[in-house]
């Protein structure tokens, strides 16, 4: 046993199988130096990257992109093998398929999570609420989505036995008193700065893993729910999953090694490091993405109806970079033609380029924008 929790037995003879049991939250911390340096550092990052995006005057027009990459990203970390420009494709309804299904539902949950937030704080009901957003309907859904598992689950290759597993998550038991603490730590006290208890009720809430899927989508997601109920974002503008994709061996390793030794510190100096990464990534991201947007409104032709069309659809565009005439023409109730001419206008000003040469269904994409966003998807 050490301070992060211990090893306990289940059932007997050859069935046996030793569970993982945590302690509750929070552990006594040894808060040096470097650990109280790089805390001030993700603070001030996420300062600064909160106050970019309440200066910019198109944030929204950012936002649901922003959620996209998120989920994209967090769903790779799982094995999705999908891209943005899937996830992006304006022909998603009839292609879609199971690795693009599993994003679109994270960007679900993640969408319904922040309404909830309005009216909840972040506790088991609203974890089990995004869990049944996030596997409904899609691969998972047989694993009980919105509900605690009644089962003893594992971590380790696929269909592997528990004598195999790399780990084993405490029973159920166990495991539902452990979600109780959590849930009282999550909304009680005040004993660290908020990032180090994210960091430390992210690492419980995947030691616990109390879904039988989807635990790793969850677990991250709820990094950015405790940002933005805290305060230190207003809009989910921040991935932190792209520091955890990068890192994703010393991710796992680090949190092995809590469980192992009882060495909280390691995980949370990582953690900081991974809110300071992604805060300044997304600010990179705010700052490019805005100075595109202002640099290509000046190139538009001035004030006419046939321009005010063109504005349309570049203020379509920066919410679904990828289109297609048809789909566009239906969603701004612009005609088809006048679409198609709006589209030669900004191909003309080089902010649009068609990306497929077939005459029927061509498809055009904002390649700049996306560019920019593409980055470690």
């Amino acid at each position: 046993m050490n301070r992060a929790g211990e090893f306990v037995n289940n059932l007997r003879g050859d069935a046996s199988y030793k569970s993982f049991k945590p302690s509750p939250l929070p552990p006594q911390l040894n808060i040096d130096s470097d650990m109280v340096k790089k805390l001030v550092e993700a603070n001030r990052d996420l300062v600064r990257l909160d106050t970019a995006a309440k200066l910019i005057p198109n944030a929204e027009l950012f936002i649901s992109m922003y959620v996209r990459k998120e989920a994209l990203i967090s769903s790779q970390i799982e094995g999705t093998q999908c891209t943005l420009d899937d996830v992006l494709d304006p022909e998603l309804n009839s292609n879609a398929n199971l690795d693009v299904a599993d994003v679109i539902n994270y960007v679900k949950a993640c969408s319904y999570a922040i309404e909830r937030l309005e009216k909840l704080p972040l506790c088991n009901r609203l974890l089990r609420e995004i869990h049944d957003q996030l596997l409904s309907g899609v691969r998972g859904q047989e694993k009980n989505p919105g509900e605690f598992r009644k089962s003893q689950n594992r971590i380790g290759a696929a269909n592997c036995s528990l004598k195999e597993a790399r780990y084993i998550p405490p029973n159920v038991n166990d495991m539902n008193l452990a979600m109780d603490e959590l849930e009282q730590y999550m909304n009680n006290g005040d004993d660290y700065d908020p990032l180090i208890r994210i960091s430390l009720i992210h690492y419980q809430f995947e030691t616990i893993h109390p879904f039988l899927d989807g635990n790793g989508r969850v677990g991250r997601l709820m990094i950015l729910l405790y940002l933005m109920e805290q305060g230190f974002i207003s809009k989910p503008i921040i991935y932190i999953s792209y520091f955890l994709k990068k890192n994703q061996v010393e991710y796992y390793d680090r949190i092995s090694e809590v469980r192992r030794s009882g060495n909280y510190e390691q995980w949370i100096s990582f953690f900081l490091e991974a809110v300071s990464a992604a805060a300044k990534d997304s600010l990179d991201t705010v700052e490019k993405l805005d100075a595109l947007h202002v640099g290509n409104v000046e190139k538009l032709p001035k004030t006419s109806r046939s321009n005010d069309n063109v504005r349309k659809l570049f203020d379509y565009i920066e919410q679904y970079p990828i289109i297609d005439i048809k789909k566009t023409s239906e969603v701004l109730k612009i005609s088809y033609n006048t679409v198609s001419s709006a589209i030669k206008k900004l191909e003309m000003l080089g902010i649009l380029k068609q990306t497929t040469n077939a005459s029927r269904n061509r498809v055009f994409a904002y390649e700049d924008y996306l560019n920019i966003l593409r980055k470690d998807t």
